[in-house]
């Protein structure tokens, strides 16, 4: 069972603590680490003394830093429509606005380059009741951000996250119809396309260039009463076989990272997320 495209996880979907993170991520088989949340705080928080502890633990495991998953943009945008508010907002210990953006993109970069990492991931601001009169703020602000990015060799990741204003593949299209720069793309996340709405395989992966996705989440629910239930990876309504299989057709060769969402059984997230790891690399393998 190797898997045919190489698998990851955001570490804290696994544990808060990374030593606890770490040995099943392994014991799957996994090979890359994604940083979001590390003993409650968020990756652009942490102190230089708990980052260099991070570096020595993964180094130690040899897991290499794949993407670095910043809150960045996801945040109100002033003077936009009010605030869509069917979704919840997931802040995973990051409650910033705005005015933090200028130092947060500093710190994620810094970040960045001190993991090794090549992906930055961000977002299109907290989604409102009319997201499409958002998209020249949203195209400006990424637009700056894969300038510096091209300046340090870096990637900028956009995520399609169904709380944002950005949620679906066809959402995606016009900003990357707008933004040509390699430095910015796409950390396709079909299950939130599903959230959103959207079938995401194939209708919403077919609006995105394959050469512009540079990360897949990988995470499984099926809509009740217009909320997410999410379950294990694999058993839900997102076509994994079907999506893992164009990838794959497509030339696709990075990533793919777990985001469980499950609470898995009894409660139990940690078990929750080595299922669904062994499922993700079950699927990759097939």
């Amino acid at each position: 069972m190797t898997p045919k495209l190489p698998i990851a996880a955001i570490t804290d979907e696994f544990a808060p603590d990374l030593a606890k993170a770490i040995a099943p991520m392994k014991e799957i088989g996994m090979n890359g680490a994604e940083l979001r949340v590390l003993d409650g705080k968020n990756i652009l928080d942490l102190t230089q003394d708990e980052l260099k502890r991070v570096r020595d633990l993964l180094a130690r495991a040899e897991l290499p830093v794949v993407s670095i998953a910043s809150p960045l943009l996801k945040c109100v945008l002033p003077n936009a429509p009010e605030i869509d508010g069917r979704f919840q907002h997931d802040v995973f210990a990051s409650k910033h606005t705005i005015e933090d953006q200028p130092r947060l993109t500093e710190t994620a970069f810094q970040i960045a380059k001190f993991f090794g990492a090549r992906i930055i991931r961000v977002f299109s601001y907290w989604r409102t009741i009319q997201p499409p009169a958002c998209l020249d703020a949203i195209v400006k602000a990424l637009s700056n951000l894969a300038a510096v990015a091209e300046q340090e060799n870096l990637i900028i990741g956009l995520e399609n996250e169904h709380a944002c204003n950005i949620a679906t593949g066809s959402e995606l299209e016009p900003v990357l119809e707008r933004i040509a720069s390699t430095h910015l793309g796409v950390v396709w996340d079909p299950a939130n396309s599903l959230v959103a709405g959207e079938e995401p395989f194939p209708r919403g992966y077919s609006r995105l260039p394959p050469n512009r996705i540079v990360h897949v989440h990988a995470k499984d629910c099926h809509i009740e009463n217009g909320q997410p239930d999410w379950g294990p990876l694999g058993t839900r309504h997102v076509p994994w076989k079907e999506q893992i299989r164009a990838l794959l057709d497509d030339g696709y060769s990075g990533f793919l990272s777990l985001e469980t969402h499950w609470r898995g059984p009894g409660g139990d997230k940690l078990e929750a997320s080595r299922i669904c790891g062994w499922n993700l690399r079950g699927l990759a393998a097939d």
